[in-house]
């Protein structure tokens, strides 16, 4: 093959150098006027020797004044088709929307009779020819790409006549006048798709054409706008799938909190209440959540007031206020999502445990800097301040967890709130049982207060004589914080200096004895060596009294 093309190019660079010498203006003139040259002849012959494939090699008898014509003409034809180098190869024929001279090129019989080996694309579109299909093109055996759309092509289409050319890839029959004919009862026509044989009279196959085409035209609507309603319902039910530029920040659908718990499973039910069930979730992205379902009926109005208020409480931001993630607010439930803690709270440690009483400054003090944060920030956040409701995170840090949008200007009433939750942390847990109501637990305490004030303590507290004058003064605050008759009330700053005292009181003594006790080794050091000494010294002396005739004989044999 590698030698065929290699006389093939030397062939056509003869012929072309020849035609060079004398080219007219036209390719009639040059076939009129040019000749054969002389050893023709014998080149011919010495190509069809060694590239025997060749197709004038084949032909007998051989018609040399043919075989030049048809040099002549692709000498023309390569360079009317913008070929980059006629010299070296002829790839393509294209005389694509050029009427003027497309039907004279396809005149040339001889030219397609011999058509050269390297051409591998024939485009003769949009030139308006007219007639029968021109069967000459498909001589070009070796051809991969025809193209003869946008003409005038009419009558029987010459499917047999195709089968030789193995090679071809891509055809485009479209917009001719074939008589029609289905072109998919041949094998051959079996690669090419309906947009081959488009308004061309020839029929691929009508009844899978119908069915393309009525997916078309009825069933890729139906795909998009079944895409749409997926997407639709994605966005409503579960937007944490969207990229998290799309996500609707802080708004829960119920189908995202089903899926957090489990389907609300009962290994994630964390607590149950009256109205309320409090279930541990996981979130899409890993994030552990606790999830306040309500599920009791309220009006309309009612349900605008609590996305109102979950508006507000997304925004609070301090370390001891739990953090509120989003709510869920549907014609079934309400829900709102926080950070999730270990499910413990101040209620729970006091029972089930025996924290000191530097432990419970802390708790107080933390309290109350939750509380500056939301008087300073958001005076309009109320809040349900009890031992039970007061959180711990994983550091023991109390979390302020329950909250409502109410007046500001209802100082007095938080001040109270305060006061009650500084009693519930001192006061005697029994004490708390037996009263129903916090005003019962009040009195009590003001009843001892402050003289027999024991008995309302917390009987598990062992406290110091310091740290009992400070619980007492603990407790005068929370008295006066629940005193409503008094015109003198206590500000948050006040509390807090009062605890964070204490607690520094508190600090510096234990800081105190333990650097006491950490000096108690070393003077029992001292003390034990100072022992040994004596002891060393005694045996000594004692040695020498018993033994005194063997004194003078060491003094004397000394050097």
């Amino acid at each position: 093959m590698a030698s065929m093309s290699a006389n093939l190019v030397l062939f056509m660079f003869m012929v072309s150098s020849l035609v060079s010498i004398t080219l007219s203006g036209s390719v009639i003139e040059d076939l009129k006027n040019l000749n054969p040259p002389p050893d023709f002849n014998s080149t011919i012959i010495t190509n069809c020797h060694r590239s025997p494939s060749l197709r004038y090699c084949s032909s007998s008898p051989m018609d040399l004044d043919e075989i030049f014509k048809s040099t002549i003409v692709g000498s023309h034809l390569c360079k009317e088709s913008k070929n980059p180098n006629c010299v070296e190869s002829f790839p393509k024929v294209d005389l694509r929307s050029r009427p003027m001279i497309a039907p004279l090129y396809l005149s040339f019989s001889f030219f397609w009779k011999y058509c050269p080996l390297d051409v591998l694309s024939i485009d003769l579109s949009n030139n308006s020819l007219k007639g029968s299909f021109p069967n000459d093109v498909l001589q070009c055996t070796q051809i991969q790409a025809l193209d003869l759309s946008l003409n005038e092509l009419s009558g029987e289409f010459p499917i047999e006549s195709f089968s030789p050319l193995t090679n071809l890839t891509v055809l485009n029959l479209s917009y001719n006048h074939f008589s029609e004919r289905k072109v998919s009862e041949t094998e051959f026509f079996k690669r090419f798709n309906s947009s081959s044989f488009l308004h061309s009279g020839l029929l691929p196959d009508h009844e899978m054409f119908g069915i393309k085409l009525m997916f078309l035209l009825v069933g890729f609507p139906i795909f998009v706008v079944l895409a749409v309603g997926c997407l639709g319902w994605v966005c409503l039910n579960r937007p944490d799938f969207l990229p998290r530029m799309l996500q609707r920040q802080h708004k829960f659908t119920p189908s995202m909190l089903k899926a957090a718990t489990n389907g609300f499973s009962k290994k994630n039910l964390a607590g149950k209440g009256e109205a309320v069930n409090i279930y541990r979730g996981t979130l899409r992205d890993g994030t552990e959540v606790r999830i306040e379902i309500y599920s009791d009926d309220i009006s309309r109005e009612s349900h605008r007031k609590f996305v109102e208020e979950c508006k507000v409480l997304v925004q609070l931001r301090h370390k001891n206020i739990v953090q509120v993630l989003g709510w869920c607010n549907n014609r079934r439930f309400r829900a709102v999502v926080t950070e999730w803690t270990d499910g413990q709270n101040v209620e729970m440690l006091l029972l089930r445990s025996n924290p000191s009483w530097k432990h419970r400054l802390r708790l107080m003090m933390g309290v109350v800097k939750g509380l500056c944060y939301l008087q300073e920030t958001w005076p309009e956040v109320d809040y349900d301040l009890r031992a039970s409701s007061v959180l711990l995170s994983s550091n023991l840090e109390p979390l302020i967890s329950r909250f409502t949008i109410g007046d500001h200007n209802r100082s007095t009433k938080k001040i109270y709130k305060l006061g009650v939750f500084l009693l519930e942390i001192i006061a005697n847990k029994k004490l708390q049982e037996d009263f129903e109501e916090e005003t019962g637990l009040i009195e009590y305490i003001r009843m001892h207060y402050p003289g027999n004030l024991q008995k309302a303590m917390d009987e598990k507290m062992k406290l110091t004589e310091n740290a009992f004058d400070q619980a007492k003064q603990v407790i005068g605050l929370g008295l006066m914080c629940t005193d409503q008759t008094s015109n003198r009330q206590l500000s948050l700053r006040q509390v807090f200096d009062v605890l964070s005292k204490a607690y520094e009181s508190v600090t510096v003594l234990v800081s105190t004895n333990q650097k006491s006790v950490s000096e108690k080794p070393l003077n029992l050091y001292f003390h034990f060596t100072k022992l040994i000494f004596v002891l060393l010294l005694r045996c000594i002396l004692l040695k020498i009294n018993v033994y005194p005739e063997m004194v003078p004989s060491v003094v004397d044999n000394a050097p």
